[in-house]
Formats: C-alpha cells, structure tokens, sequence
C-alpha cells in the first residue's frame, strides 16, 4: 500500500542508474538474489518445518508423541487413531507435487486407493483433512475440483469412496451429512467443465449437498486491490502526487461542501469491491465452521486448483473452530499447514523468481520498468512485481486478503486472539521483506529442494526473538486477550461480517495520523503495565509480610517453648524440693541431721557413730561426684557418700541401718535382694546410694517409710 516517488532536477544524469539500481533489487533475476541468500548467515536459525507440520498433525489426532528428523527419515510418523491416520504415500511428492509429504486421510482408506482417487482431482490434489473434532468426529477437508468433463458426468469409483469415509457415523448410528463447498461462482464452476474441471454431482456423492460461495478469482482480487489503493492514494491525506485530498477537485472534494464529490470518492471506496470480497471470504468462512460445530456435518472445500481461495476458507474456518491457532504458536502452525504446506504458489502470488525444475529462473518483466520514471497513473501501482502480474496473471493479494479477513475478526471478538492487529502487520511486513525463507517458492517440495530451511532464517523465531525482548507488554501482545471467554468456536452471525478498511495497514501510508487505531491499545497496554508492576509489588509486598507473619509464628513457638519449658522447670524444683524433703526425714529418722550449704551440697551427720568418729553423707546434685555418673538429665539422683571403716560393713553400721529402713525388700534373714539400685556394696571403701524416685514409684514404695514434717 506504500507508493514512493523519486523527484529529479531536470538533466540529471544520474536518473538512470538510481532507476536501474531500484529495478535490480525489486526485481531479482533469480531466486538466488534475494535478501535471503544474499545476506549471509541469520541468527534466527529454522528448524524442519516438517517436524513442526507432525507435531500439528498429532495435536489434531490426539496424539501426545513428538515428532523428529529420524521419525521422517524413518517413515514411523504413519500414526493413526479411531478415524483417521497419517499417510506417507506423498513422501516423494509423486502423487502431488503442491501437497506435503504427509496426509491425513480416513483411516479405512489404503494408501492404493489414495493413490487412484487422486487422479480425478485437479493436480493430483485429492481430498484429504485440514482440521478434525476429536469428540464428533466432524472433519474439514479440501481438495482441488474434481475432473467431470464438460457434460459433467464423469465419475470416480474410488474418489467417491473417499469423499463418502470422510463421513463417520453419528453417535446414534446415523449418517453423518456432507457438504461440499465450492468457493467459485456456479458459473465459473460449470466454465471450468469446459477445460475438463467442474463440480461435483450431489446425486454421486452420498447425502451431501452441494453449495457456491462466489467468490471471484485471483484476477478479480489484484484488479481490486489496485483500485483499494488509487483509492487511497487519491483521497489519503499526502497523495503521492504532491496534492492534498483536501485541495483536489478545486478545494470541494471536503471542506468545500460538494456533496457530489464527496459520494464520488466513497462510491470509488464500494468500486474497488476489496470489501465486498472480504465479506464473501469471512462469510462462506463463517458457514463453514457453523455447519461443523453446530450440525456436526463434515465440510469439503474446494476451488479451481484449491491453493488460493480453498486456504482462504479453510484456514479462516481453522481460526474460527479452534482456539488454539488463535494463539502465536498456533497461528504459526495455521499458516504453516493450510498455506505454506498445502502449496499456495508464494512466488507467483507475490511476485517473486520461482523455482522450475533443477534451474531457478526469473518471471517475465513488464516493459513498463523502461518507461519514464516519473509517477505512473495511479491504476498502474500494483506492487514490485505488478508489471509481471500484467503479462503473468499470477500475482495477486490472496494471502493479504486472508489476514485482512484475520484482522477483522480480531476488531469483531478483541478477547479471542493472543496477538494483536500490529503482529497482523509485522507479519504480513516480514513476509514481503524477502528478509526470511519461509514463504519463498511455491510448495514444500520446492523449498526442500532449495534448502531453504537451512540456508535463509526464520520469520517465526525473528518475531519470536521481538516479543521476548519486551515480554507480555510487546505489541504483539493483545491486551485484551482472555482466552477462557472465548474457549470455543467463534460463530459470527452475518450482520456482524460487515467488514471496515484495515487502518493500522491500510490507512499507515495514506492517513498516517488516523491509522493510529492501536493508541488505544497502547494506553491499555501502559495500564497493563503499570497494573503489572503493581501486582509484583503486591507480591513483594504480600511475601515480606508473610515472612514477617511466619517469624512472629515463630517468635511466639518460641516463646510457648520457654513458657512450658519455665513451667516444667518450675515442676521439676517442686517435686527436686519435696524429694529433698524425703530425702531429709528419711534420713533424720536414721538419727542423722543433714546441713544444706550454698554450693548445693548437703553434709549429713550420724549422731549414733560407735567408733566416735565424724562420719559424713555427701550429697551432690552435680553430675559426676565422687566417681558416679547419673544416667539421665530428667532422673533426680541422690548421691550419699559415707567415710567408713571396715568394721562398719555389719548390720549396726550406719549403712545397715540405712538400707533396713530405706529399704523395703530386704528378705526375712536380712539379705539384699535390690543389686540393681546400685546400694550398698560391702566390700568396698567408700559406699554409694543412688535413689532413683521414679524407680521407687514404680516399685510401690508406702509413703509410710517417709515420715511426714
């Protein structure tokens, strides 16, 4: 949509070359000379879109494996489920040099009959799968016309047995209904019988019905995007002339009030039929998937040779079906499969040097290049490779119409697409730069033979790499985008389908000022920015004070710790204090008095000593006194250590009298029968007791042996 001119002082000699320069790099000999090649290796390295291709076509049979260069080479990508498989039949473009290598066909059709029934399509293009529902088992399927001949009678056993399997049976068991869509006119489809084309008989095809679209050709389609842009070269805001609109036709074509002009420049705007045929696109579109989703019927499309207005449909109806290709990864695998697999004619559509054979060759050059270079008529602005498309009649706007129609569906449900309308134009921009290698060439066949995926970058990882630098608040990123408003099919009803010009594409030459629809979309995105960033902050905010929250949690854990660790510490001096007591009375009834001093040790004294010498129990809470070792923190131990002489290790010693009457398992005849409570060892110079209270509890000791104050 951008015309530049090129002003020169008269006699300037350097008109030429500059003119010949232009021509050279807008219209390369040869494949080899565009930007592509030319420009070394790219840091947006491509991966096999081949690879990608299985990947989509397990998603679509519900299979989780992951496609591999070695599954290619080794033909195990022939997976199947209930209804449907992948074949390898095409794996050497034999059968359909403008198919891919794989197909997705019926399951109870063998690969031989694929191999017959693909004889009565047009180029070998047979109906195959585009998009299938896993839980109806309703298909969209295409295909080029079928070859009945101009009396429209010829018929293929094994085409019709084809068409019939894309039909399974309904749930209660009846057949599922076939439509077959014919993008063209019904006059154009009975024209093509005349050159062995035509249309298919709903009499030889099983409970199908047959339905026109309308849609005009590819010549229809260049004709009226020239006319698209006149229009807006002529009555944008900077015509490439020089002249503002607003001074064109004697300064009334706007402000002057002539209404006559004014209804003059919009009727130019409905001549130019770009809209009325984006309508027919969105609407045939919109049929499609309303008859898969809402009647659970299967849908055949084709056209002429079904690359051009059939991917139109097809992969329109795809975005309206399922949620997924109105993702980034998912519109990637869109275009990848319905236009760039299925061989849309890339180079002959654009303009570009397209490949024949083993030798790259260069498309005719108009003459009019030779022409002065001064501002050709307004009509005559097509593109870089208009003047090839006059004597051609390749090129035109197909796949631009396609996003056209994208974007209108985007302004209709602003909450269903991840990306937004400036990756619409970044995209359709990366594509007719010739920067990348993904839309050179006219099939997959052709690329693969060009080496294309491993010589050229990748558009893909480029916009990929532009989104990544930015994150969510790209421009590529919708911001509207809720993906579980719109969880389903997009059904739009036909009042809805009345499209508008594109303005952030259309309009960005013409009316650079009013072409600024994303404004909104930017202030929304610095809302959304800004919101973001308060949400991390919350978070921030949210984490500390959780933090926070955990380390008073922890504070008063702590705190109960110590609590009940005092109050257990209290408990033990009770009882330590009571025991102490007993220990006392206990001891006192032995004739003995016991002194406390402030070191925490006790002297016991024994008045009734025979031998008249001072004689001392030595009681210590400190662990390890006098060579004994307590066996337990919680146990409160005793320890009495008295000064003997031998004589002492009778009965009417001291320590006989403590064991008789601390003691009270001593058997009849006076034997010890407690060895294991560490008592008395008679034999020995210094003799230790060790009371263990809990021990004497579990042993049922009567309170009576300690004697109350």
């Amino acid at each position: 949509m951008r015309i530049i001119v090129f002003g020169f002082r008269p006699r300037t000699k350097q008109r030429r070359i500059i003119f010949d320069a232009l021509r050279r790099c807008t219209k390369p000999a040869t494949l080899w000379d565009l930007y592509a090649f030319v420009c070394g290796p790219s840091r947006f390295r491509n991966t096999n879109p081949q690879v990608r291709l299985l990947d989509e076509y397990f998603r679509l049979l519900g299979k989780g494996a992951r496609a591999s260069t070695d599954m290619i080479e080794s033909g195990s990508f022939t997976l199947s489920n209930d209804l449907w498989r992948i074949s390898s039949i095409n794996s050497n473009y034999k059968m359909c040099p403008s198919y891919p290598f794989a197909l997705v066909v019926p399951k109870i059709i063998s690969d031989d009959e694929v191999l017959l029934a693909s004889n009565f399509r047009a180029r070998g293009r047979l109906p195959v799968v585009s998009w299938c529902h896993l839980g109806t088992g309703a298909v969209l399927a295409r295909s080029s016309q079928p070859l009945v001949g101009l009396m429209m009678n010829m018929r293929s056993n094994m085409d019709e047995k084809l068409v019939a399997a894309l039909c399974s049976k309904l749930d209660d068991g009846s057949r599922r209904k076939l439509y077959i869509a014919d993008a063209r006119p019904r006059k154009n489809a009975l024209a093509n019988g005349a050159m062995g084309g035509g249309s298919e008989s709903s009499s030889n095809y099983f409970q199908s019905e047959i339905v026109f679209f309308g849609i005009d050709n590819i010549h229809a389609m260049r004709d009226s995007f020239a006319r698209l842009r006149e229009y807006l070269d002529t009555h944008g805001r900077a015509s490439s002339d020089g002249m503002s609109s607003f001074l064109r036709h004697g300064g009334s074509t706007w402000g002057g009030g002539n209404l006559s002009s004014m209804s003059a420049s919009v009727s130019t705007l409905g001549d130019s039929g770009w809209l009325l045929h984006v309508q027919n696109v969105l609407a045939g579109s919109a049929w499609i998937a309303a008859r898969i989703a809402m009647e659970k019927a299967s849908v055949l499309v084709h056209c002429s040779d079904g690359w051009d207005r059939t991917s139109q449909l097809v992969a329109l109806a795809n975005l309206l079906l399922d949620p997924y290709y109105r993702t980034f990864n998912g519109f990637q695998a869109l275009v990848e499969k319905d236009w760039l697999a299925f061989g849309h004619p890339f180079c002959d559509r654009v303009g570009l040097p397209a490949f024949s054979g083993s030798e790259l060759t260069r498309q005719p050059s108009s003459s009019n290049f030779a022409a002065s270079p001064g501002r050709q008529p307004s009509g005559a602005f097509t593109s870089p490779s208009s003047s090839h498309a006059q004597t051609s009649n390749n090129y035109s706007p197909i796949f631009l119409q396609w996003v056209d129609c994208v974007s209108q569906l985007l302004r209709m449900y602003p909450f269903a697409f991840e990306f937004s309308a400036a990756f619409l134009v970044d995209f359709l921009d990366s594509m007719l730069s010739c920067r990348f290698g993904n839309f050179l060439c006219n099939s997959e066949k052709e690329r693969l033979q060009c080496n294309i995926s491993e010589t050229c970058g990748c558009m893909w990882v480029y916009l990929a790499d532009l989104r990544a630098l930015e994150g969510g608040s790209h421009v590529h990123y919708n911001p509207f985008y809720d993906p579980l408003k719109h969880n389903g099919p997009l059904l739009p009803p036909a009042a809805a389908l009345a499209p508008t010009l594109w303005p952030q594409f259309h309009l960005r030459w013409a009316c650079p000022e009013e072409a600024q629809a994303g404004e909104i979309e930017a202030k929304c995105r610095k809302i959304i920015t800004k919101y973001t960033e308060l949400q991390k902050a919350k978070e921030v905010a949210e984490r500390k004070s959780k933090e926070i929250s955990n380390a008073m949690e922890s504070l008063n854990a702590e705190l109960q710790n110590l609590k009940q660790q005092n109050s257990s510490a209290m408990n033990m001096a009770n009882r330590a204090n009571k025991e102490n007591m007993s220990i006392k009375r206990a001891i006192q009834s032995i004739g003995c008095k016991v002194h406390f001093s402030n070191t925490g040790d006790c002297i016991v004294d024994i008045e009734s000593n025979p031998l008249g010498t001072a004689q001392k129990f030595l009681y210590c809470s400190k662990k390890g006194s006098d060579g004994i070792t307590l066996d337990d923190e919680k146990d409160l131990a005793v320890a009495v250590t008295v000064t003997a002489d031998d004589d002492d290790n009778d009965e009417n010693s001291p320590i006989g009298r403590v064991c008789e009457n601390l003691c009270p398992f001593r058997s009849a005849d006076g034997g010890c029968r407690w060895p294991n409570g560490r008592c008395a060892q008679l034999s020995s110079q210094f003799v230790g007791l060790r009371a263990n209270f809990d021990a004497f509890d579990k042993l049922s000791i009567d309170d009576s042996y300690f004697k109350p104050e």
